[in-house]
This record gives C-alpha cells, structure tokens and sequence, in this order.
C-alpha cells in the first residue's frame, strides 16, 4: 500500500465504538493503518489500497522454500477435505450400508464438526509453542489411519466412534497449515495466495468427487473412496517430515531460549486471552456464519440433485465436481480482489451476491442447469471463504497465527456442527412435487436456499460490523517470546549477531 501521509483517528476500542467505525471505514476507499516504527512507536494514517498487480509477479516474489510450503499447506487442507467429503458425497451409499436414514448418517458429520474445535486447540498451540512441522506431521498420518478404520466399522455405533476421533485430529490441519503457507508470504501477494489455499478445501471435494464418480453406484464402492483419502493423508504426512522447520520459528523459538523461560509460552497465552477475547468471540461469530454458509449450501447439494431432481448417481456427481470448480475459481479471484478492494468489501459483496443467485441454483431440472448454476453460487460462497485464510491472519495476535486462526475457525464449525443434520431433518419432513415424475419428494432445494440466504445476510452485516487490518506486517513476529526480550526488542535493542534493530508488532483491540 502507497502511504499518503495523512492522519487518521486511532482505531477505537470498545464493541460499539469499533462497529460504528468499522461500518464508517467501510464506505471510505482508503485504509485506516496503524504504522509502527522499529522502537514500537506507532500512529494511524490513511493509506490508498495499492494497485492490483500481475499474479505472475505476485508468483515471482515467493521463493522456492516458500512455494514448499505454500504446496505442503494447500496438499495438507486438500486431503483434509478429501476425507471430510468423502463421507458427504456417499450418505445414499452410506444409509443403505448400514440401513439408516440419511439424517442419522449426517450425524457422523455432526460429531466430526464437534470434535474439530478441541483438535484446533490441541495441535494449534503445539504449532506455535513446537513448531508447525511435527504437529502436521503426526495430523495427516493418524488421519489417514483413521480413514481406513472407517472402512472397517462393522457397526453403525462404530462407525459414529471412529468418525468423531476423525473430527479431533482434522480439527488441527488448518490451522498449521494457513500458518505455514502464509506466514512468509510477501504481503502484497497474500490476497492472491490466501485464496488460492482456501481453495485446497473446494480442490478436495473436486477430488473426492472425482473418485466417488470412478468407482460407480456400488453401495460398498465407498470404501474405496476412503482408501484413496487414507492414501492421500498419509503420503502428505510423509513428505512433510522431508522438509525443515520454518525458518521464522525456528529464531523466534531461539530467541525464546535465550531469555531462559520455558513457561512463557503459556503465560503469554493467558495474557493474549484476557487483552483479546473480544477478537476471539468476533471471530467465532464470523467463523460460525461461513461454516453454515458452506455446509448449508454444499454438503446435501448431491442429495438434492438425486432426491429432488431424480438425477442419477453419475450426473449428479458430475454436476458437484462442477459446481466445486466454480468454487476453486471463485475463491482464487475473489482473495487477489481483496487486495485491492479490501477484506471485508469482498466478503460482503460475494455473500450478497451469492444470496441474488439463489433463485437460479434451485431451480434448473437438467444436469447442465443444475452444474452450471451450481458452479456459479459456489463462485461466490468459495469467493467470499478465499478471502478467510488472510483476514483470520491478519486480525490473529501475531504470536498465535497458529492456534487462533485454527481454534476460531473450529469453534465456529462445532456451533455449526448441526448444519447437515438440520437441512436433512427439515427436507425429509418437507415434501414438493418432483419436476420429471411428479411424484412427492423430500423439499432439499427450498431448505437449502432459505438457509442459504439467512446465513449469506449474516455474513454481510458481521463483516461490516467487524474490524479489518489488511497490510499488517506479521513477518517478523514468530511465537511467544520472554517478555524481558520483547521489551528490549521494542525498545530498539541490537539483535545479536545481526546488529540490526528488530521490529516489533503489537496487536490492536478491538
């Protein structure tokens, strides 16, 4: 961003004092920046967006160790949703697997929502206390192992079992993963790459898709689904443990031993929590709306088309996987937008305008209708979720890039956990009128729309209410460090053997 030099309020605390604000800055086309120098010495002045610039050069910026990671990031969230979906993908082969219901099939999808949260918090503060590479590491091979117990759930109950200790260790992919892939980003190239990542979830469905479609109708062609996803999981894990620690870990951890406090990890956790639970609970909010936002609008998308619209197993499997490219598209366009056009411009305008198309996604009746219109809402609902990677990076305590962007987002899938089991619940008590066979079938698409709409309105007023702090500089600033070092450091203090001033950030209440 070019600086203009010209001053702003400070950024306001309190909860209403920072909505109105934020609600005022949205209709203003410069940016309020709060501007450190190397002694902390801070103050706030508007800044023009910078120009959108070519993605090439945004791709140049990176190095090799940086694509490395990028790569590992994105193939770590991609298998992650591979596995998550290739349940959602198969709840008619599922149900009839185990004769249940569709709805008590979703309740493995309930409980694997639920239980990601505590994964979150357990793997995401290893990240930042060890470092990001073990815990990722340890994540994708029991991932995987517990992919291919699923396979061997003799009994519905066990099923359920092995499903809910997936959601715990699913729980702790993200957030090492967008730490790990962002952190050393140039800040000019986040938007780009924070929507290319959060795409790797939308790449995943693609994939799981792509498979269910290769294996046929067969009611036990699930479990090879689910060994592929195993297969997938567990080789990403492998590849992790080739590749070093982050660099900027590893010196910020060096740093930390230097001061001689072990314990200061936790301690600094404790004061994070206290100086920004208001952050937190904004988050959490935010997180809960995109979570129904994507499970509402995706996950019994496949049952809707084979229920409602009488599509056949291949058609609608066709249609998904085209409707999942428009949201690897999406999300990747939007997210470089955001950064000319701001974080929570973006969002608003791509939850606004998917909620404009919700009329055109439920109502076609032939598959290129339903895949054409399918691609194009999930343009927009992917869109606005491309812009999250960065934005929960960027509104983090700088210190905790791992554990809070990951518990936040978890927090709000377990609030959301209901989402497919509500939507399923509603439709199977809700009968309309086939449009082939005119036959009374469960009422998927007027369910999934009103939800859908609900949610896209939620979304646009919390982004509007809520703070933004696109541009921050967080590259410098790793994990928790003494306290007895960050004061020197913010004092100006030489970095020893460098003989360089070091910067650093504090981060702002909301």
């Amino acid at each position: 961003m070019s600086t203009t030099n010209e001053p702003a309020d400070p950024i306001v605390r309190g909860i209403l004092p920072t909505a109105k604000q934020s609600l005022k800055d949205l209709f203003i086309w410069k940016q309020r920046v709060v501007v450190r120098n190397e002694y902390g010495e801070e103050h706030t002045e508007w800044q023009d967006p910078e120009p959108l610039r070519n993605p090439i050069s945004l791709f140049a910026q990176l190095g090799a160790r940086d694509w490395v990671y990028f790569i590992v990031g994105f193939l770590s969230w991609t298998a992650d949703a591979f596995d998550f979906h290739a349940l959602s993908i198969q709840t008619t082969k599922l149900a009839l697997y185990y004769d249940r219901s569709k709805t008590d099939i979703t309740t493995a999808i309930t409980l694997t929502l639920l239980l990601r949260s505590v994964g979150a918090a357990i793997f995401g503060f290893a990240g930042d206390k060890w470092g990001r590479k073990w815990p990722m590491v340890i994540n994708m091979i029991i991932l995987g192992l517990l992919q291919i117990a699923t396979i061997y759930a003799a009994t519905f109950q066990q099923f359920l079992a092995v499903r809910s200790l997936f959601g715990l260790f699913m729980g702790g992919v993200f957030g090492n993963a967008i730490a790990m892939a962002l952190e050393n980003c140039p800040t000019n190239a986040r938007g780009l790459m924070s929507g290319i990542l959060q795409q790797g979830y939308s790449f995943g469905y693609v994939l799981a898709a792509c498979a269910n479609l290769g294996v046929g109708g067969e009611t036990n062609s699930w479990k090879t689904v689910f060994w592929a996803g195993a297969g997938f999981s567990i080789g990403i894990g492998l590849i992790r443990i080739l590749f070093p620690e982050s660099k900027q870990f590893i010196e910020a951890r060096a740093a930390g031993k230097q001061a001689h406090a072990p314990d200061v990890f936790w301690k600094e956790t404790k004061k994070m929590l206290r100086q920004e639970w208001k952050m937190c609970i904004y988050c959490i909010i935010l997180m809960t709306w995109f979570n129904y936002y994507s499970h509402t609008s995706q996950d019994s998308y496949t049952t809707f088309m084979k229920t409602q619209k009488e599509l056949k197993e291949a058609a609608a499997t066709r249609a998904s996987i085209l409707m999942k490219t428009g949201a690897c598209v999406g999300g990747t366009i939007i997210g470089y937008f955001s950064q000319w056009f701001g974080r929570r411009r973006s969002i608003i305008c791509a939850a606004l305008i998917s909620g404009c198309l919700i009329p055109a996604w439920i109502m076609p009746t032939t598959e290129g209708g339903l895949s054409a219109s399918g691609f194009m809402i999930q343009f927009f609902v992917q869109g606005a979720w491309g812009v999250i990677p960065i934005h929960l990076n960027e509104l983090s305590p700088p210190a905790f890039r791992s554990s809070f962007p990951g518990i936040t987002y978890q927090l709000g899938n377990m609030i959301s956990s209901p989402s497919a089991q509500i939507v399923n619940a509603i439709a199977e008590s809700t009968f309309v009128t086939a449009p082939k066979t005119g036959d009374r079938v469960e009422a998927y698409g007027p369910v999934m729309g009103i939800a859908t709409a609900i949610i896209a309105i939620g979304i646009a007023v919390t982004a509007a209410l809520g703070p933004e702090k696109k541009g921050r500089h967080f590259e410098t600033v790793g994990p928790p460090i003494a306290v007895d070092v960050v004061k020197d450091v913010e004092q100006g203090s030489v970095n020893e053997g460098k003989g360089e001033v070091r910067k650093v950030e504090v981060s702002e209440k909301v």
